[in-house]
């Protein structure tokens, strides 16, 4: 049962899959956490076509008010938005848009002609460095997932553990509270800047 219990602490898991896990894992609690981390994100992927019409609006202000961030994290209902691991989600994300300025919350928001442009400028760099053009077509791809690593919100690193991105912050929420989640739109206000 003390398994069981820790187990359901560290992952939000009902009681039931957490015995599951530890009976199919022969007790091992980090194996069962990972069979059920990968269980919550199969499932969070089902969710992701609900509709998020709910949820709640975050605000940062950075020490020394000089900086601010505003997020819109949508759920489904007004139950999970107000639950302390909605609001913390929440407010992480807008923690992490005061700290990073990302310009898009999703790949798809990047205009084509920007992604282009950026891809045209990495291919002159490498063709004057004289490499193959096979070898140049793969670096400049390289580079454009770093471009949206720096621009994308979901797919930069979270501030707070690099060794998750935000897309994974938010998939993980989507697996423990049970409804699809939905990173709306973000502002960031920053004292100077235009």
């Amino acid at each position: 049962m003390d398994q069981v219990k820790e187990l359901r602490e560290r992952t939000g898991a009902g009681i039931l899959d957490c015995k599951k896990a530890l009976t199919d894992t022969s007790g091992d609690v980090d194996a069962a956490i990972k069979i059920l981390r990968e269980k919550g994100l199969a499932a969070a992927a089902k969710k992701s076509s609900r509709d998020a019409s709910d949820g709640r609006i975050e605000v940062y202000v950075h020490p020394g008010n000089k900086v601010v961030a505003i997020v819109e994290v949508n759920c489904e209902t007004d139950f999970v938005a107000k639950t302390d691991d909605f609001k913390k989600l929440a407010y992480d994300l807008a923690l992490h848009v005061a700290a990073t300025n990302p310009s898009y919350v999703n790949r798809e928001e990047v205009p084509a002609a920007e992604v282009e442009r950026e891809r045209e400028i990495l291919r002159q760099q490498n063709v004057d460095s004289g490499k193959p053009a096979n070898i140049i077509e793969k670096i400049v791809e390289g580079r454009i997932e770093k471009f949206y690593g720096e621009v994308v919100l979901l797919e930069q690193e979270f501030v707070k553990d690099p060794s998750v991105k935000i897309k994974d912050l938010v998939q993980e929420a989507i697996a423990k509270l049970g409804e699809n989640i939905v990173v709306r739109r973000f502002s960031r206000f920053e004292v100077g800047s235009n």
